[in-house]
């Protein structure tokens, strides 16, 4: 879909078929940070937090959620979801329905499907999720930790190195560590 950043289209298949928000926050914001001067970028960050609250809320870490999505609201700028193919007012409405909800005591995650107002967007995710095997808006699979968990199972050696280095790096130079 040559309408669309192949990120986003990415960001879209993950959200909807597999409900990996976790990637969807790896794909996005790789894109966002290759694109700073991107006039959707903050709209790129908004979707960023869609994912990352709704992976929250998945996991029961409701503050979390709650903070994202509010964030998420503050950043969606209308016209750029528009140039996305999303319905702007429907995902605020959304958003707005579901920060009512998490805070309740009888409050039960469910998944969120983001309002496409581009047909031809929408049928070609369709036809792409079914290519790869997988179903267009599928439910979550709540019992796949993997899933669930991404952030505490993936393997973070290469980021820890990464840290250790740029520390000695910093201690060399006279810096704090």
């Amino acid at each position: 879909m040559k309408r669309y950043p192949e990120a986003y289209t990415d960001y879209l298949l993950f959200f909807h078929a597999e409900r990996d928000y976790f990637e969807c926050h790896e794909v996005m914001e790789e894109f966002w940070k290759e694109h700073p001067g991107d006039e959707r970028s903050k709209t790129y960050v908004a979707l960023i937090q869609i994912a990352v609250g709704l992976y929250h809320d998945r996991r029961g870490n409701r503050a979390g959620s709650v903070k994202m999505l509010q964030s998420a609201l503050k950043n969606a700028e209308p016209e750029h979801l528009a140039s996305l193919g999303i319905d702007a007012a429907k995902l605020r409405q959304l958003l707005t329905d579901r920060l009512t909800r998490i805070p309740q005591s009888d409050h039960i995650y469910e998944d969120l499907n983001l309002p496409l107002a581009d047909s031809e967007l929408e049928l070609w995710c369709m036809n792409e999720s079914e290519k790869r095997g997988l179903v267009w808006q599928a439910p979550s699979r709540l019992d796949d930790d993997a899933l669930t968990h991404k952030h505490t199972l993936r393997d973070r050696s290469d980021v820890i190195q990464e840290r250790e280095r740029q520390q000695q790096i910093r201690k060399e130079k006279g810096g704090t560590p």
